[in-house]
């Protein structure tokens, strides 16, 4: 086994990941940066409405907008962390050192939108594609940055703790303490160890444990489920944040329909035509996204019909093209021109609100672990997020962390022993079991513990997902690792969590809305 030393171990290469390593490479820290795929495969890429920007002229304002969509539940401390450090960390990194090229108005300003939940326009964007030029940038300077590897194909497959994986003994008995990561090349399909002063979970959300999500493939929840398994803190689980608006066709892909269209004018109707949306909330189409999607799935189930319509008759064909050019090009690819149709759309899975626990410098219960992004959970989001403050999150929760990390280790001893070996089976996966097992596991997520919760269908999720559990972990361990199977495993934890988090909590609040039994 071939063991690796750095400073920090980064899991995970979206934005959050990203922007963290670079921060530390700055600071003169030695970076391993591991991404399932190539750099531009990550949630990050996919976001389309913006980045919040414009908060100087009323902090209060924007505070009020993100309690109002958390249902009253965000933490204060997190809140008032990025509204008033937000901005600072989208200037230094993205304006000022990247120079991003954000839409910009007549006159050379930056040209600020509106999406459902804001109560002004104060999102900076990038036609619809923002997630994309930043990342691509990001990218970019990443790949060119001196001590920061990226490593393309390298999949974590479980965390070194001092309790779990050293050889000496007496570290049995140490407090719990990471010191890297087990970690799986899968262009040679050797597993190395990596062993780090700091190790930053940075693997993004868990919609892929549903049926029908805007996550990239293997969005599967890794940095929840390894936290867990080596004893970590996690938190609000049961909040997981359904879109509103995901392109829906027969035999056509799901892709996000992004919600700066209903700040510009378009508005959610049924299949008669019907605005049914102004009935149900004095915001109508621009209500938070927790309330539109469950507004959208009751009168699916009340009409029987397959999908909800977005329709952008307020707006004029020429604007479209211009402000959505990548929707409208999608939506041309499968017979849809939207500046004549309105859009066919469902809900799906889109962001976790919950994940590791993490203060706001990124430190879980675990020594030397940090977890950023959507992985971590600050209680920023409470139980549902406000639209376009995730890749703000990243940029914010990235620098502080990466700050607090490059003063521990400048100041710090670390102790970091020789791992344990790695074993493992060499006997192949049956790929046809794999993916069965999966389709069940998103199929019994998607029925039972989706949009619309009860205590009946909750305890049938758990009943189906720990005998899948028992199936999956006998499976795992007769098999050599590769990263579908480590996708299977990580998926299968992350599930019975999201369940378990959902039974606890009686309560419906923002995205986890629990019905009465009949």
């Amino acid at each position: 086994m071939k063991i690796l030393h750095t400073d920090c171990l980064v899991i995970g290469a979206g934005l959050a990941g990203s922007a963290y390593a670079l921060h530390a490479a700055k600071a003169g820290l030695a970076v391993e940066l591991l991404s399932l795929e190539g750099p531009l495969v990550a949630n990050s890429d996919w976001a389309q409405g913006g980045i919040i920007y414009d908060t100087a002229p009323d902090f209060a304002q924007l505070t009020r907008d993100i309690v109002a969509a958390s249902d009253g539940t965000s933490n204060p401390a997190a809140v008032e962390q990025l509204v008033r450090e937000g901005p600072a960390a989208v200037k230094e990194l993205l304006l000022d050192e990247l120079g991003i090229a954000f839409d910009r108005d007549a006159t050379g300003g930056l040209e600020f939108t509106r999406e459902g939940g804001h109560s002004a326009r104060r999102i900076i964007h990038t036609k619809d594609t923002t997630g994309h030029s930043i990342l691509q940038t990001v990218a970019q300077r990443v790949d060119a940055t001196p001590g920061l590897t990226r490593r393309a194909g390298w999949v974590a497959v479980d965390l070194l703790t001092l309790s779990h994986s050293s050889e000496n003994i007496g570290d049995h008995y140490a407090p719990l303490t990471c010191f890297g990561a087990y970690v799986l090349n899968t262009a040679s399909g050797e597993v190395h160890a990596v062993v780090a002063k700091k190790t930053v979970l940075a693997t993004g959300g868990l919609g892929q444990i549903f049926l029908h999500s805007t996550n990239q493939p293997g969005s599967v929840g890794h940095g929840v489920a390894m936290a867990y398994r080596v004893g970590a803190r996690l938190i609000d689980l049961e909040y997981v944040q359904f879109h509103p608006t995901v392109f829906f066709k027969k035999n056509a892909p799901r892709f996000l329909v992004t919600e700066a269209l209903r700040g510009e004018g378009a508005v959610l109707v049924n299949a008669r035509g019907g605005r049914f949306m102004d009935q149900l909330d004095p915001r109508g189409s621009l209500a938070p996204r927790d309330i539109v999607a469950r507004s959208i799935h009751l009168e699916l189930a009340a009409s029987g019909e397959a999908c909800a319509y977005l329709d952008l008759a307020a707006m004029k064909p020429e604007f479209i093209r211009d402000r959505f050019p990548t929707i409208v090009a999608r939506c041309a690819e499968h017979g849809v021109d939207i500046t004549r149709e309105p859009i066919p759309i469902v809900p799906a899975a889109h962001f976790s609100c919950g994940g590791v626990h993490a203060d706001l410098a990124g430190r879980t219960n675990v020594r030397h672990l940090n977890a950023v992004g959507e992985t971590g959970c600050t209680g920023l989001h409470g139980a549902n997020r406000l639209a376009s403050t995730s890749l703000l999150e990243c940029l914010t929760s990235a620098k502080f962390t990466a700050r607090s990390d490059a003063a521990e280790i400048a100041g710090g001893k670390f102790h970091l022993p020789e791992p344990r070996a790695w074993f493992g089976p060499e006997r192949e996966a049956d790929a046809t079991l794999i993916r069965q097992d999966l389709h069940l596991l998103q199929s019994t997520m998607w029925n039972y513990a989706g949009i619309v919760r009860s205590p009946k269908r909750l305890t049938r999720a758990r009943r189906i997902l720990l005998e899948l559990r028992e199936e999956i972990q006998s499976f795992y361990r007769g098999c050599r690792v590769t990263r579908e199977l480590v996708e299977l495993r990580n998926a299968a934890q992350t599930a019975l969590l999201v369940v378990h988090a959902a039974s606890l909590n009686p309560r419906s609040k923002g995205c986890h809305f629990v019905v009465e039994e009949e």
